[in-house]
């Protein structure tokens, strides 16, 4: 073997500097890909992150509205039943005229169905821990905040493929040296070890290089 090699060691040293530099650039390639994969999921999920927070504020502050609505309406509630004749009126005329304009459809039904669960249980129920109120206020903002953590949770992905592939291109370039050193060497059996070591790092490099998912470019 080592007659053969010591024949065609120029020709092998050759095809395998050609081969490692070639895996190699493709490996730092793709290196590169997944970072701008990762800066791209980066800032989607920032930004629906923002988009998400607005959308909190928003459906908070409505929920505070709609506490002092309840306030209100609660209020004028026990003047209607505790007074009378025209003052009676007056207050009812207040109640439907704050539930017509500050109650939405929603926020109704969940009054409707905690006013009926506290009539049965005789324990108060407050509509605004009504499940599908809530459901409707924080909805927007629960979805977005889910896609934000998705996007940010791939970015975390592509960062870590990045990171192992910056490392089997380091592994790769370091094959790179040693094929570069068995060029030089003219002991048969040094430079067949050095090849050899060279391709050993090189094959692991490789194959943990190839179970990284391959992105195109755009």
């Amino acid at each position: 073997m080592f007659a053969w090699f010591n024949k065609h060691a120029e020709l092998v040293v050759v095809i395998l500097l050609g081969l490692v530099s070639v895996s190699t650039a493709y490996t730092s390639f793709q290196s590169s890909l997944y970072d701008s994969q990762m800066a791209g999921a980066y800032a989607t999920g920032g930004t629906f992150k923002t988009e998400a927070e607005s959308l909190y504020l928003e459906a908070n502050q409505q929920y505070v509205q709609d506490a002092q609505t309840l306030t209100a309406l609660d209020e004028l509630n026990v003047e209607i039943e505790n007074t009378s004749g025209a003052q009676a009126a007056l207050a009812q005329a207040k109640y439907d005229s704050v539930w017509s304009t500050s109650v939405s459809s929603v926020f109704a039904e969940a009054i409707d169905r905690a006013n009926a669960e506290t009539d049965s249980t005789g324990t108060y129920v407050n509509p605004q821990d009504d499940q599908a109120y809530l459901d409707d206020l924080f909805g927007a903002y629960d979805a977005k905040d889910a896609e934000s953590r998705t996007q940010l949770a791939l970015g975390d992905e592509y960062n870590a493929r990045g990171d192992k592939l910056t490392l089997y291109t380091v592994l790769m370039a370091l094959s790179l040296f040693l094929l570069g050193v068995a060029a030089v060497v003219k002991v048969t059996k040094t430079r067949f070890i050095l090849c050899a070591m060279a391709m050993v790092i090189f094959t692991i490099a490789a194959a943990m290089t190839a179970m990284i998912p391959f992105v195109g470019v755009g």
